[in-house]
């Protein structure tokens, strides 16, 4: 056993730059034991008596509550362990391991592992040094040293070579020390990155080969397995059965193609959805890809990658692509709350301009009401100013409605009551749905059939849109499957706990209500009497709205990193019309953030955010 387990221990994080003495006897006394994919590896309310170090594989780790309630306690991945300080309480505790897929742990007796480390210093110093870095990454949002992530790259054909080289490229930059078996000798052209064939006079390294070379790579970063897609499915099956991701590379054209390919390596029933990710090539002067319905059951998540920068009206969000897969590689993920709160919701338009020209890219975003409605227009590829221009265009009140009293806000009720929200955005939107756009987008609405707020991360994207806007009283609810839907900022204005919901460890909120005038229909708390006008029952309804969005908002913001505010207290909720002066505030107030915001994220990723002062404005759209 000594002989197949030390190659795998050598690139374990638990493990990385011990004596082959030492190595031996942990696995002289220990045990490998083989979890298939659903089985339970440890049940709760059992007391945990060895530790478990995970040598291929992944983990989940529940807790259950006094109800019998599940809830997710971590991820337990390869290079982790389990039991090291929950097996020194020798007592139960209610947390139930399972394995996501078939995992294999190396089991040691928690007294046997004592031992050892009294016999072995430098065991108990690497033990000590690696379990305090994980709690530092907990407890001060730091990430400690992760071992060696084995990273499988299949292409779907020799068109994405390319794209995949350009992201060792930039992995390269940061630091990272890259080692490839792969069959495409550009490799080794690339600098400081070591190579070795898998492919030898027609024959693929065995697997014990691969296992001793990796262990050779102790020092490298990242281990990458470069393959075509031709290769067949059990060496495929093997090859993921290892890798701790996959991403599979695909031109955007081939969506079927591609999509059928994962599904014949079996990715459900073998547990490995949640490692697999698409990296589409996109098609030139195309922001989007095809409609993919069955993509979501064969891969967590999915990249649009453009080749070059596409002209007008698609922004530089569409070449980002490339760098939100570097993201998701160095475990980041930047999610960006986008707050409702009527015409003042155009200054997102601002501030995600600012934050995309200062190298701060958004990995998902989250939208109520205005919010939904820029932010899935800017996930789209639409440029802001563009967006900007378009708004205040398309917004702005007829002849008849600029010279009615309070012609704005009875506009806007033309505007929902006559259902024209959706073929002005579909001039812009057409028939896409929130899954083909290039930036994961999520829209915030209510349903008053079930009273609870309702999270859109799928389908028509315009449709997505008109029911978070769906303002109650201005327009009738929209009901579709058995939903009636209405503006999302009814109860959740300010949508950061979704995006942490969904594994964003970085939130950015946006609020457009968090400053509010003291002031309402010509009336002021210290104003003359005679001078009060009565309000109209449009405005009454908008500000009560804005009352409702400003108390809501330090619920909302709670779980956001960072608040951008612009004061807005200057606009009416009806003036659309001033969409690009109002994106110009949010621009100014975002760009007064963006050194607070690149330090905190320089604290979570020093090579992947510089320090603020060296970064250059543009940076991290990588073309």
């Amino acid at each position: 056993m000594s002989d197949d387990v030390i190659p795998l221990l050598k690139v374990h994080e638990y493990f990385e730059g011990m004596s082959d003495e030492a190595l031996q006897e942990v696995a002289r006394e220990a045990r490998v034991v083989h979890h298939a994919a659903g089985s339970v590896v440890h049940e709760a309310n059992v007391v945990l008596t060895t530790v478990g170090f995970v040598l291929r594989g992944r983990l989940k780790a529940v807790r259950i509550d006094s109800r019998g309630a599940e809830s997710l306690f971590r991820m337990i991945e390869r290079g982790e362990q389990f039991g090291m300080m929950v097996g020194a309480l020798a007592e139960p505790v209610p947390i139930r391991v399972v394995a996501l897929e078939s995992t294999t742990v190396l089991s040691l007796d928690f007294e046997q592992a004592i031992e050892l480390t009294t016999r072995f210093p430098e065991l108990r110093r690497m033990w000590l040094t690696t379990f305090a870095g994980s709690l530092r990454k907990h407890f001060f949002g730091t990430p400690s040293h992760r071992a060696p992530m084995m990273l499988a790259l299949i292409h779907h054909s020799p068109a994405t070579y390319q794209t995949a080289r350009r992201l060792a490229g930039r992995l390269s930059e940061m630091g990272e020390k890259l080692a490839v078996f792969g069959d495409v000798d550009e490799w080794q052209r690339l600098p400081n990155v070591r190579f070795r064939r898998l492919h030898v006079d027609g024959r693929m390294l065995e697997l014990e080969e691969i296992r001793r070379q990796a262990s050779e790579w102790q020092d490298a970063t990242r281990i990458i397995f470069d393959l075509n897609a031709d290769l067949g499915p059990e060496l495929a099956k093997r090859l993921l059965e290892t890798a701790d991701r996959t991403i599979y590379f695909a031109p955007a054209a081939a969506t079927d193609g591609a999509i059928r390919w994962l599904q014949s390596l079996e990715v459900n029933e073998r547990g490995w959805r949640d490692k697999i990710n698409v990296a589409w090539l996109l098609e030139e002067g195309k922001p989007i890809i095809p409609a993919a319905p069955k993509l979501g059951e064969v891969a967590c998540r999915d990249f649009k990658i453009a080749g070059a920068p596409l002209g007008l009206p698609w922004g530089r969000s569409t070449a980002a692509g490339l760098e939100r897969l570097v993201h998701d590689l160095r475990g980041i993920r930047i999610g960006v709350a986008l707050s409702g709160g009527a015409a003042r919701g155009m200054a997102h338009l601002g501030v995600l301009k600012a934050l995309e020209q200062n190298g701060v890219l958004p990995d998902m975003i989250a939208g109520t009401s205005a919010g939904a409605m820029t932010g899935i227009g800017y996930a789209s590829g639409i440029d802001p100013d563009y967006g900007a221009e378009r708004f205040a265009a398309d917004l702005r009140p007829s002849w008849v409605f600029r010279h009615m009293p309070n012609g704005n806000e009875w506009y806007l009720v033309y505007k929902y009551r006559t259902g024209q929200f959706d073929p002005m955005l579909r001039k812009y939107l057409h028939d896409w749905k929130l899954e083909q756009l290039s930036v994961p987008c999520l829209a915030i609405t209510v349903d008053l059939v079930g009273g609870s707020a309702v999270v859109r991360e799928s389908g028509d994207a315009v449709h997505a849109i008109c029911e978070s806007i769906n303002v109650p009283a201005l327009s009738v609810p929209i009901c579709r499957n058995g939903q009636a839907l209405i503006d999302g900022g009814l109860v959740n204005n300010i949508p950061a706990d979704v995006l942490v919901s969904k594994g964003c460890n970085f939130v950015i909120a946006a609020s457009v209500t968090g400053k509010i005038e003291k002031k309402f229909a010509n009336m002021t708390a210290d104003g003359p009497m005679q001078r009060r006008s009565k309000p109209t029952v449009i405005r009454t309804l908008l500000r009560s709205f804005l009352v409702q969005h400003h108390n809501l908002n330090t619920a909302g913001e709670r779980a956001a990193d960072i608040v951008i505010e612009p004061d807005l207290t200057a606009f009416d909720l009806s003036e659309f019309v001033r969409t690009k002066e109002l994106a110009v505030v949010g621009e100014a107030a975002a760009l007064e953030r963006v050194p607070k915001i690149r330090q905190l994220l320089n604290r979570l990723d020093p090579q992947l955010f510089k320090r603020p002062d060296d970064v250059p404005q543009h940076a991290g759209v990588t073309s």
